[in-house]
């Protein structure tokens, strides 16, 4: 198997060169086309599909940029105030001290207001829901507290944290409402059908 190179290369210059028939490609390349054709695409196909590609990812860029970039709160009915909704004149809430906190509180508060809106209000969970909607008048009078001190003593840390803290525990309170109901509602349904039975 160790076979030289250079006598293998001296030994093909004396092989004889073999000419193909005239015509032998043009036949090859004939049979080939007859076996596998090749298909011709459509270009202008081609350029809509690209066209529309590229119109889909500059309306949804756009779409997605106009919404992070919104500065006008989510509409719905306005259940919870805070300092941003009665805006004094130099009136600094956490919108102002920076964008981010701005869309923070804006996520709070429209679910807060969505959890609000979606309670149902009877007969007989009215006592029930009157004591989460005072724990919760009670955290809204703390964050008008916490804004009044963020006007005082200006933006800092502990201020900041505590206002997040304060939206945090009003819609965690919301959501231990909403379950509470609706074990409520199950007892209350349980009850019933074993009235009736």
């Amino acid at each position: 198997m160790g076979q030289d190179l250079r006598e293998l290369f001296k030994n093909q210059e004396k092989l004889p060169s073999y000419k193909m028939k005239e015509g032998h490609e043009d036949r090859f390349f004939k049979k080939l086309e007859e076996e596998l054709p090749v298909s011709k695409k459509n270009n202008m196909f081609l350029f809509m599909k690209i066209a529309a590609s590229v119109i889909v990812i500059i309306t949804t860029g756009l779409l997605i940029n106009k919404l992070m970039n919104s500065d006008q709160p989510i509409e719905g009915p306005e259940v919870v105030t805070t300092e941003k909704e009665t805006p004094k004149t130099n009136q600094i809430t956490l919108g102002n001290v920076s964008p981010e906190l701005k869309k923070v509180e804006d996520y709070y508060i429209a679910n807060i207001n969505l959890e609000l809106s979606q309670i149902e209000v009877t007969e007989e969970n009215k006592e029930f829901l009157d004591g989460y909607m005072n724990r919760l008048k009670e955290l809204d009078n703390e964050y008008t507290i916490l804004s009044g001190e963020l006007n005082e003593v200006g933006p800092n840390e502990q201020n900041i944290t505590a206002l997040i803290n304060n939206l945090q525990l009003r819609l965690q309170l919301l959501y231990q409402l909403k379950d509470k109901l609706k074990e409520l509602k199950e007892t209350q349904n349980e009850t019933f059908k074993n009235q009736q039975a």
